[in-house]
């Protein structure tokens, strides 16, 4: 998230004339781009007025010797601004204006920074205050991802009339992802916390990778309740505890994403960006899907959704390798050039960016190419279940169960497990620093006795898979609650394996993320994990799938310590053992269905 800072070289006479440009902001230099080719002007220190009084910090950045209105693009950050000077060079120099805003209470703004609560009617402002400015011609778009690609979202729900368009890429969805995924919250929280506080950059705390593992696993081994982690850590945060006090889905989130009413007024060009191994994929897909669902039709016309095989940082700046796992030249898509054409077509009358040619564009792994279709839904075309089987024993990789395509064939009924919440072992087998994490198979390989595996046949020929799996299982256990989670992956036939998907659940969840029902103890009850990422691969002929359902024991995440009682402030004290139970016969069929391709 950080760029490159900006070299400057001032001159007296380019900084009177962006005075004026800019309206007289205080201070003003001309910048030389990173090749050192002069032609870009900046205006630091420009104040943009909220509607309370609140001034905000933006740096401006325009061509040099700019002499017509042009567009504006501003990204609305907690980051601090110069974090993305480089991306402010790079579109000044591609006939746009470009300002660097920050949120409310970071860096230069006033005000007090609250995560996600302003940025709605703080970016209206931004919005018709750049579009009066004597260098924008009325039309105002935004980029960014993350935090800034939630931004888009929020300050388009509030309907500013200059807003032309807008291109969030991995937004974050309040009550989806962030601060907790599917209700779980993790220690990553206070991480982005430690990130955010104050009004200056943290980044090189936040990006101290040994510290924030050890913090985890401190609390982790000493079975310390979640709700003290921000002592732990050493920054004591009320921001941390009020999330706490919100662990669903909430009117407290509500108020932060646009509403159904809201998702059917809008009416501007969207470009939806995410990826396969984007850690906020499930909250822009949350936003894409309920604008599918809530809006009018001419503005879904104009939703066109890109998913490619990048991670959370690759959404704007790809790589062709993420987590061990390597891909073709392809994947390499030049964001940057991507968004100047659609600007250029939202904003200029230009063409729509070849690139686009059907309204969703996905890169399907293994055959390393893109693909296209109309709709997010037809993406597939057909439906592959396979059931889950076993001989009464799926306990790790090597007495594994089966998924079959057909009836259950099993030997026999169920599969079972035991989770002591005061088990440590599966966190001390955890990696510190996986580069593999796609094609490792430590997790598969350490269950240590908390969970099950089922194996595939090797396929008889290359399958496309490509979409969002589910599935559904027959569960039992004798503890009101614990965390779950499925995990499906790829054995190449050489043995390696390849990360595809995964799911997680809170079984006091399991009939809605709004509203926790207590597992009632012995009953059998049907679990469905619907909320797989996306992926798209070519699973290769000869190449198997593994199928791991576990609960959830990570220094990673919100120990559930399975008391039924609300589980940020539970504590070693509190941990019950959970016996489970998985069903899979004929009148209890577990079974995983996947979205095939068909030629």
């Amino acid at each position: 998230m950080l760029g490159v800072m900006l070299k400057q070289v001032c001159t007296a006479a380019s900084g009177m004339a962006l005075a004026i440009l800019l309206g007289g902001v205080a201070t003003t230099a001309q910048q030389k781009t990173a090749a050192g080719e002069p032609g870009i002007d900046m205006q630091w220190g420009v104040k943009v007025p909220a509607r309370d009084g609140v001034k905000l910090n933006a740096t401006v950045f325009t061509q040099h010797g700019q002499k017509e209105p042009l567009p504006v693009i501003f990204t609305f950050t907690p980051y601090i601004g110069d974090s993305y000077t480089d991306r402010a060079v790079y579109f000044a120099k591609h006939g746009y204006v470009y300002a660097l805003v920050d949120v409310r209470g970071r860096g230069n703004s006033g005000g007090e920074f609250e995560p996600f609560v302003n940025e709605g009617k703080d970016g209206y402002d931004v919005v018709e205050w750049l579009a009066k400015q004597p260098y924008c011609n009325g039309k105002v778009t935004m980029w960014g991802g993350s935090y800034a690609g939630f931004d888009q979202w929020t300050v388009l729900k509030e309907f500013p009339p200059h807003l032309a368009t807008i291109v969030p890429a991995a937004a974050a969805h309040p009550g989806v992802d962030f601060p907790f995924q599917f209700n779980m919250f993790g220690p990553y929280d206070m991480q982005w916390l430690s990130f955010t506080s104050g009004v200056t950059g943290n980044s090189n705390l936040f990006g101290n990778a040994a510290y924030w593992t050890a913090k985890s696993r401190e609390m982790y081994m000493a079975h310390t309740a979640f709700q003290d982690y921000d002592k732990v850590v050493g920054n004591t945060s009320t921001v941390f505890q009020k999330w706490l006090k919100h662990p669903t889905p909430d009117a407290y989130y509500d108020a932060m994403v646009p509403s159904p009413e809201q998702y059917k007024r809008m009416s501007v060009p969207i470009l939806t960006i995410t990826g396969h191994y984007d850690g906020d994929q499930p909250g822009a897909f949350t936003f894409y899907k309920r604008h599918m669902l809530y809006g009018a039709a001419e503005a879904k016309a104009n939703h066109y959704l890109i998913i490619g095989p990048w991670d959370h940082a690759g959404t704007r700046t790809p790589k062709a390798e993420v987590g061990g796992l390597k891909f073709g030249q392809a994947s390499l898509l030049d964001l940057n050039k991507l968004h100047t054409e659609w600007y250029d077509w939202a904003m200029k009358g230009g063409a729509k960016p070849e690139f686009l040619k059907k309204r969703v564009a996905y890169y399907l792994v293994g055959a390393e190419e893109w693909k296209y279709a109309d709709r997010l839904e037809s993406i597939s075309n057909a439906t592959r279940t396979l059931v889950l089987g076993s001989n009464g024993e799926a306990s790790d990789v090597f007495r594994s169960g089966t998924l079959t395509e057909g009836k259950p064939g099993a030997f026999a009924a169920m599969d079972s497990w035991t989770y002591d919440p005061l088990d440590t072992r599966p966190g001390t087998a955890e990696s510190e620093d996986d580069d593999n994490s796609l094609t490792s198979q430590r997790a598969a390989l350490n269950l240590f006795g908390e969970g099950v595996v089922y194996h595939s046949e090797p396929f008889a020929e290359a399958t496309e898979i490509a979409g969002f799996p589910k599935l559904t299982v027959w569960l039992k256990m004798d503890v009101p609650d614990t965390d779950l989670e499925a995990d499906l992956c790829e054995i190449l036939p050489d043995g390696g394996s390849v990360a595809l998907t995964g799911a997680s659940m809170r079984a006091r969840y399991r009939e809605s993320l709004r509203d926790a029902k207590p597992v009632p103890a012995g009953k059998l009850e049907k679990y469905v994990f619907d909320n797989f990422t996306f992926f798209a691969r070519r699973v290769g002929k000869g190449s198997r799938l593994r199928l791991v359902v576990r609960t959830i024991n990570s220094p990673g995440a919100e120990k559930n310590y399975n008391s039924g009682g609300v589980v940020a402030a539970e504590t070693g004290k509190d941990a019950r053992t959970a016996h489970i139970t998985l069903m899979h016969d004929a009148e209890h069929a577990s079974a995983l269905e996947l979205p095939v391709v068909k030629p």
